[in-house]
């Protein structure tokens, strides 16, 4: 198996993020911190990680905060070296030349539109998709786990967590076949299923490896589950023509679109960093106590 190379990586970043208001009303939920980072930049170092080379951003209106995050500050850098600060804290943010693309998704028409706006960039090649809100934490990343399992078996590969079956109806679900190991051979995709309908507890944790045909499924897809274009629909339509499995993640997901997942990525992240993690062990105990 010698399946071509994962070098583009699509980010669909055009939501209103509603469940965060008035927080996002003027900063995309993109851009919120976990700790000191935006949820955008852990999820580009991510693709990084995994070998990706270009990045291709699916904005709305209101996003160009996000561009700009990934440009050179010229004030700001001008103004550290001025004062002698250590300017080595901005370089994840910039990306090579040429290396992030913008598009436009002028209508919230759904995340399988989204992905659909990019078509032109991705071309005839294999692409990852990331969501950024699925904030994943392990190592290796997320992605370099399912790029290490596309380059055994190639085809597409879906991110897949267990979760209680209770809570199968929020989620894109797997119907499962073969297992071997971190593997599960994909049968079929299910989204939002009504409650205690889902063929497992499997669900699809934000995380993609597609083949190009999918942006033909999506090309005449209509609208699914809550009126929207849902890339499930046209990756469950290509099951069956080409390979499709699930990577189930050895790692962490924090769901930072809910207010609840976010604050625990926060407080998760913060214990683990040797300049903080004293300081919020000990606020934690006290407030507990």
């Amino acid at each position: 198996m010698n399946p071509k190379r994962i070098r583009k990586a699509v980010f669909p970043v055009a939501g209103l993020g509603t469940r965060f208001l008035p927080a996002t009303k003027v900063v995309p939920k993109e851009m919120l911190p976990v700790v000191d980072r935006p949820l955008i930049q852990y999820a580009v170092d991510e693709a990084l990680e995994a070998g990706i080379e270009q990045m291709i951003f699916v904005t709305g209106r209101g996003k160009g905060v996000i561009e700009d995050h990934f440009d050179i500050a010229y004030e700001l850098e001008h103004t550290m070296n001025l004062r002698g600060k250590d300017l080595s804290v901005l370089a994840p943010t910039r990306l090579m030349p040429g290396n992030a693309a913008f598009v436009r998704q002028q209508e919230p028409l759904g995340l399988g539109h989204a992905v659909w706006c990019a078509r032109d960039i991705v071309g005839d090649e294999p692409f990852a998709v990331f969501l950024p809100d699925e904030f994943m934490v392990g190592q290796p990343g997320c992605m370099k786990q399912m790029v290490d399992a596309y380059e055994k078996v190639g085809g597409n590969l879906i991110c897949a967590l267990e979760v209680p079956m209770d809570q199968t109806s929020s989620y894109g679900v797997l119907d499962p076949g073969k297992v071997d190991g971190s593997l599960t051979e994909v049968k079929g995709l299910i989204e939002k299923p009504a409650p205690g309908t889902a063929p497992s507890n499997l669900i699809i944790a934000g995380r993609y490896i597609l083949q190009p045909e999918v942006m033909e499924m999506l090309e005449g897809q209509e609208k699914g589950a809550g009126g929207e274009i849902q890339l499930t629909d046209a990756m469950a339509a290509m099951i069956g023509k080409q390979s499709f499995h699930g990577v189930t993640f050895d790692g962490r997901r924090f769901d930072c679109g809910s207010k609840a997942g976010y604050i625990e990525a926060n407080f998760a992240l913060a214990l683990e960093r040797e300049d903080m993690r004293d300081h919020i062990r000990a606020f934690a105990l006290n407030l507990l106590g």
